[in-house]
């Protein structure tokens, strides 16, 4: 017998079935452990620590986070705010415009393959056409947009050819607009598989009742739909928040190098071997991270509804 039962209270779990549960979950936890927590802890340890050109000094201080934010009390003169910050401000702005794009994408196709795609062959058929880019590395991705938006590329030169323009555009390439449309390139997926898995569980009834009551088409996606989506939605979200937030690779590509990023200022920082600063670097960065995904997660509980 797993359990116990007592005159006043329903069944007890016995000791020998809570002892199993916990061995179950020490592998988990373990690797949990090992390869998270503890780099979470050497990374805020790390970042309290000095340093010089040569060595890093074990130490208590706050040099480190001084030294992000120095000046940021004031605008500069030309009314710019300081480097760290307006770094920050254009991560998240690659952030919120990534998000929106992949959400308004996402959302799109999800909805297309749950609700106009009757066979269920079909739908896995579709399912996996959105996988067919995550067979090659992202770098192979970012690299495949050169020769269609460069200057000598295939969309100036269309473009040229029909008269529309008389030389080439250069804001194609290495610019925020070749950031952001390789981000939502890459990872427009992490949206479409949550909002999509949401959307199969909806109840078809709903919206059978929804039309039977009069409802149009937009008033059911709006009051229907959406409602019952939210979950996949801020699923969704956190991934794309969570892996753009952090990205140095895209930027870097896409941009020129011409682009920064917290992301970017953290690699530049460790290949100097300012690990200090670096680590500091990151701790804000996810704390940012955290605080957007706190927010995220007021909205529904994640939890309850999976």
């Amino acid at each position: 017998m797993s359990t116990t039962t007592t005159p006043s209270g329903p069944p007890s779990i016995s000791p020998t079935r809570t002892v199993k549960a916990w061995w179950q979950a020490a592998p988990f936890t373990l690797v949990f452990v090992v390869f998270f927590l503890i780099p979470l802890a050497l990374t805020v340890m790390v970042s309290f620590w000095n340093f010089n050109e040569y060595e890093l000094i074990p130490d208590f201080t706050l040099r480190n986070y001084a030294a992000i934010f120095e000046g940021c009390s004031t605008l500069t003169d030309h009314g710019d705010f300081c480097v760290s910050l307006s770094t920050y401000l254009s991560t998240l702005k690659f952030c919120l415009l990534v998000w929106g794009l992949t959400l308004v994408v996402g959302f799109a196709v999800a909805y297309f393959l749950a609700f106009h795609v009757r066979s269920p062959g079909m739908q896995t058929l579709l399912f996996v056409l959105c996988t067919v880019p995550f067979w090659t590395s992202n770098v192979i991705r970012m690299i495949s947009w050169v020769p269609l938006l460069g200057r000598n590329g295939l969309v100036n030169q269309g473009l040229m050819g029909a008269g529309l323009i008389d030389e080439p555009v250069e804001w194609l390439l290495f610019s925020d607009f070749s950031v952001v449309l390789a981000f939502v390139h890459l990872y427009t997926m992490f949206m479409i598989v949550p909002i999509f898995n949401s959307m199969m569980r909806i109840d078809r009834s709903l919206l059978e009742a929804a039309n039977d009551s009069g409802a149009s088409g937009w008033q059911t996606l709006w009051n229907v739909i959406v409602p019952l989506s939210k979950t996949g939605i801020i699923i969704g979200s956190i991934f794309v928040i969570t892996i753009v937030m952090g990205d140095f690779v895209t930027i870097g590509v896409m941009g020129g190098q011409q682009i920064a990023s917290v992301g970017k200022i953290i690699q530049v920082q460790t290949s100097y071997l300012q690990f200090p600063l670096a680590a500091a670097n990151a701790v804000i960065l996810l704390a940012c991270v955290l605080m957007i995904i706190w927010g995220l997660t007021r909205l529904v509980d994640i939890r309850k509804e999976l």
